[in-house]
């Protein structure tokens, strides 16, 4: 498949034509960016495994090797560029974007409508545009390029690609510069939160309610949601949890419970609540974790942690931080989202920068703005150029 004089856009509307809903198989989708990488030279690797639901996911891993030599008078450069980006979308059952099927490109006044559009398929499509105005032949560094499943369910993907890809492996020991390609608006995300959570169980007996023989397992849950909400309280007033250098500069605790929608006629028999927040690279929250465990604990409830995504952190005066910063004409930012960056933590450059409004993001109608496809292919452009030729 060549792509030879592909725009951005016309790359974009095949790869929304997958649904690739991170609860289904993204197999089809890595399949045809497989296709498109060793259309431009790429040697493709491809990392599968079955997620918890039983469903296979793939994972693609490509690198471009540098083909010119470096003159006598010419320094060489480590690294080149990796650019990580995820093939997965969140659902689209309830789209109201204009033609009705999320999985169906759509043009109009000026922005390109589908599932996936902003986050993140429109970054890939910028991404591959601009590969193809880079000849191999200009290349003295390499060029890599990692696209994860499951970022959007734990970053299922990027982690195993961290434990099992072999192209993984080189990646770290020639140390590129990691553009992971979410969307900024094509400002410098020097760093962002991450994720982490934990589900806590109460266990009771059915039956129904006009009988005494039954055990309602919200009673022992009451005491422990009360704990959960003293916590959330503690990350708003006390200090000690607040990072000003991120908006909003909280842990961001959010919480639910629910016991299952049991009838009012029977006993709930089972009652389970949820927490999750976004630690930072200096306040990781741990403590509040133990304290949570430790009362569910005393509660006799079943405490289960789940693990997210670390936090992403480059200093905003790092050298590369201000050398995409002087190429994006911007200055670096942070952002409270998580991304597949936070699980590359053996790569010592990483930084967030893509096409895209991550407002549109998630959305019923979700878009991108045609223009910001155009200046994500320019400015990928430039950073291959300044990075790997």
């Amino acid at each position: 498949m060549s792509m030879i004089g592909y725009k951005a856009a016309e790359i974009l509307k095949p790869l929304i034509a997958y649904p690739s809903v991170s609860s289904t198989s993204n197999a089809a989708i890595s399949d045809h960016l497989a296709s498109l990488l060793q259309s431009l030279r790429f040697d493709v690797e491809l990392t599968t495994y079955v997620d918890n639901r039983g469903v296979q996911k793939v994972n693609v891993v490509a690198h471009r090797a540098a083909e010119r030599q470096l003159g006598p008078m010419e320094e060489p450069q480590a690294g080149g560029i990796v650019y990580c980006c995820h093939t997965d979308v969140v659902p689209a059952q309830r789209w109201t974007g204009p033609g009705g099927d999320p999985f169906v490109a759509v043009i109009e006044e000026g922005r390109l409508y589908g599932r996936g559009s902003c986050d993140m398929k429109g970054s890939i499509a910028a991404f591959l545009a601009a590969v193809q105005q880079v000849s191999q032949t200009k290349q003295t560094r390499p060029l890599w390029i990692i696209a994860t499943a499951d970022e959007e369910t734990g970053f299922g993907g990027a982690k195993h690609v961290v434990a099992e890809s072999e192209m993984y492996r080189q990646i770290v020991a020639g140390q590129p510069l990691a553009i992971i390609g979410e969307p900024t608006l094509l400002n410098v995300v020097h760093a962002h939160k991450g994720i982490v959570g934990f589900r806590i169980r109460s266990h009771g007996r059915a039956a129904h309610s006009s009988r005494g023989d039954g055990v309602n397992a919200n009673v022992a849950m009451i005491p422990m949601l009360n704990k959960i909400a003293e916590l959330h309280r503690r990350t708003l007033e006390d200090k000690r949890y607040h990072d000003e250098r991120f908006d909003p500069p909280t842990l961001s605790w959010n919480f639910g419970f629910t016991d299952h929608d049991t009838a009012l006629n029977v006993t709930a028999a089972l009652s389970e609540a949820w927490v999750s927040f976004r630690m930072m690279p200096e306040i990781d929250g741990e403590d509040l974790i133990a304290e949570a465990r430790q009362f569910a604990e005393v509660l006799n409830l079943e405490f289960h942690r789940v693990d997210g995504g670390p936090p992403l952190w480059m200093p905003a005066d790092s050298k590369s931080v201000r050398s995409m910063c002087e190429l994006a004409a911007t200055e670096p930012i942070t952002e409270c989202y998580s991304t597949d960056g936070g699980q590359f933590t053996q790569l010592d450059q990483r930084l967030v920068i893509g096409p895209g409004d991550i407002a549109q993001a998630h959305t019923s109608d979700e878009s991108i703005a045609l223009d910001q496809l155009d200046r994500g292919t320019e400015f990928y452009r430039q950073a291959i150029e300044r990075w790997c030729v």
